[in-house]
């Protein structure tokens, strides 16, 4: 029997933050939990393709855009379950027991989600996208999405936008969507180059503008 879980990741010169995060998914294969490794490529001029055919992965390329390449791996993913992550995404030990384990439930799931940075700032913005990502089932793509194929294509799949594209298919899973009791860890940097408060309320206004309708390509633009 094949390897069910097909791991789908976006990339836009995203060598360093893959160097972190593909030795993670090593555990998954070792489980016989992988089947393949899906890298989307927007167009990296770093050694992103690279480090992606060392490690095995299937390459699709296309123009960069979030919601397009996540859309374009699932295309040519071919396991009956999906993993969607951020290239900045680490996953922790024992992730793919926990995965394993919720299969059989049959629901789209996300991730607890904290930051590689140290302080009360950094705990209290992780805090509060795992309490949106709870109360009103809206994780972002930072936080992953375990779903399966069914379920990915009755919901019509990641939209081709440059933004807000995980926003969009939480909305479409609704309340199905529950919480993996595993913490996975991402990058600080865009926190620590803006500051942590004013990034937070960025991304707080994206999402209320995105709610009430603006354009996702205009948002992208002021990312």
């Amino acid at each position: 029997m094949r390897a069910k879980l097909s791991v789908v990741i976006p990339t836009l010169d995203a060598a360093e933050e893959l160097a972190r995060s593909l030795p993670a998914l090593a555990e998954g294969l070792e489980a016989g939990l992988i089947r393949e490794l899906v890298i989307s490529d927007g167009g990296s001029r770093d050694d992103t393709l690279r480090i992606a055919d060392a490690a095995g992965a299937v390459v699709v390329s296309g123009p960069a855009s979030r919601g397009g390449q996540l859309r374009r791996g699932a295309a040519r993913a071919g396991g009956p379950w999906l993993l969607f992550m951020h290239a900045d995404m680490v996953l922790p030990p024992g992730w793919p027991a926990v995965v394993q384990r919720h299969m059989p439930t049959g629901r789209p799931a996300y991730f607890r989600l904290r930051f590689d940075a140290p302080g009360p700032a950094a705990r209290l913005v992780a805090g509060w996208a795992n309490l949106r990502a709870r109360l009103l089932h809206l994780p972002y793509g930072d936080q992953g999405l375990l779903i399966a194929r069914a379920d990915y294509d009755a919901a019509g799949g990641f939209p081709d936008i440059p933004l807000m594209e995980d926003v969009a298919i939480a909305r479409r899973l609704g309340r199905r969507l529950c919480r993996l009791p595993v913490t996975v860890t991402t990058s600080a940097e865009r926190y620590r180059r803006a500051g942590w408060l004013r990034q937070g309320a960025r991304n707080l206004w994206r999402l209320i503008r995105y709610l009430a309708g603006a354009d996702p390509a205009r948002l992208a633009r002021r990312y």
